[in-house]
């Protein structure tokens, strides 16, 4: 027998696993190949595969109208393992999409109670804040909370560090709003920091943050190479405009792959409460302390959230970004309910339809 290591898959640097490779058994024998989504559009995608024969990757244009669902969360999305039908006509087309291991999850930019995945399969979810103004905490809140949601490990790159005047003032704010994650200061500008971030990424990283934010400049510098347009922010406020106006896949010079994603304006949670506890879990190691289990965090005797507000132990502004973060969630659960149930009443009418009009009677 030998002992010989296996190869190692030609996907491997894109984030393939023996464990994706034991999952897509099935696939295999129904004679489809793996590949990983790099972008979805109209559509259409472009799915990364790899040639076995020439030992080369390849980049197909993909119909990903047979894994289409009418729940959006469940569509495909950059950064989804696909088994992909190379030989379709007209065009390749994906058969099925592996089970996702995290996803980043957002309400939908509508006013519908659904959810909007921006990348999927992400180890590291890399949040941009721009120190060319006063960083907002309350987002950064919000950022922290959507990353710790969707089971990657979250990581804070304070960017434009050359354009701060106080950067290390301000990294010591945001380490204060982001227990158990690491803050780092970065300039794409100077080559600050750099080295240090793309040693922090995950196989898998996924890079979000507002417009202006800078993410484009600094996917460039962490590529290598000047794989994202640019675009200035605007004097007046600072603000910069939408750059990037789809989810990409970047391979990176060192291995593993960065997905770039649109600035967001909105960040608000889908189904996030263990984001919020992780993001705020100074805060709920405090209401575990209180007395009384069902604690109110009011006029209770014994309670601990009071007691530290008192002592400045805990930010009233942090406390009231915490509050609201619940109760903005807690209504958000509750439209995704009222979604559901109406969803099966009118799966139920459109049965009770189809069964009068086949003529099929009940007896009582």
């Amino acid at each position: 027998m030998s002992d010989a290591t296996p190869a190692p898959h030609l996907l491997a640097g894109h984030g393939w696993t023996p464990a994706l490779d034991a999952l897509f058994t099935p696939h295999r024998a129904a004679g489809l190949i793996p590949g990983r989504i790099a972008r979805v559009d109209r559509g259409r995608c472009d799915v990364i595969t790899a040639d076995p024969v020439t030992g080369t990757l390849h980049t197909l244009r993909a119909d990903t109208a047979p894994v289409g669902d009418p729940d959006p969360v469940r569509c495909p999305c950059t950064g989804d393992w696909a088994a992909v039908d190379a030989e379709a006509a007209p065009l390749p087309a994906l058969r099925a999409l592996l089970p996702r291991s995290t996803a980043i999850v957002r309400t939908n930019a509508t006013k519908r109670s659904e959810g909007q995945v921006l990348a999927a399969n992400v180890d590291t979810v890399l949040i941009a804040v721009s120190l060319a103004a006063e960083p907002d905490l309350g987002r950064v809140e919000r950022f922290l909370a959507l990353a710790w949601e969707s089971g990657a490990q979250p990581l804070v790159a304070l960017t434009k560090a050359d354009l701060a005047g106080d950067a290390e003032h301000i990294r010591a704010d945001v380490e204060d709003v982001a227990p158990g994650v690491t803050v780092l200061t970065v300039s794409a500008a100077t080559g600050e920091n750099l080295d240090v971030l793309a040693a922090c990424l995950g196989p898998t990283t996924a890079l979000i943050g507002q417009s202006g934010a800078g993410k484009s400049t600094l996917t460039n510098a962490l590529a290598g190479a000047e794989v994202m347009a640019v675009q200035h922010v605007r004097d007046s406020d600072g603000k910069g405009r939408h750059t990037t106006t789809t989810r990409e896949l970047i391979p990176l010079p060192d291995g593993g792959v960065l997905i770039d994603t649109p600035g967001l304006r909105g960040v608000g949670l889908y189904g996030g409460a263990e984001g919020i506890s992780g993001a705020f879990s100074d805060v709920a190691a405090l209401a575990a302390a209180c007395r009384f289990d069902d604690c109110a965090h009011g006029v209770e005797p014994g309670c601990a959230v009071v007691a530290a507000l008192a002592d400045g132990t805990l930010a009233e502004r942090r406390w009231e970004s915490y509050r609201k973060l619940q109760r903005e969630n807690a209504w958000i659960e509750s439209r995704s309910d009222a979604r559901l149930a109406a969803e099966r009443r009118r799966r139920w009418k459109v049965l009770q339809k189809s069964v009068r009009d086949s003529g099929v009677v009940r007896r009582r």
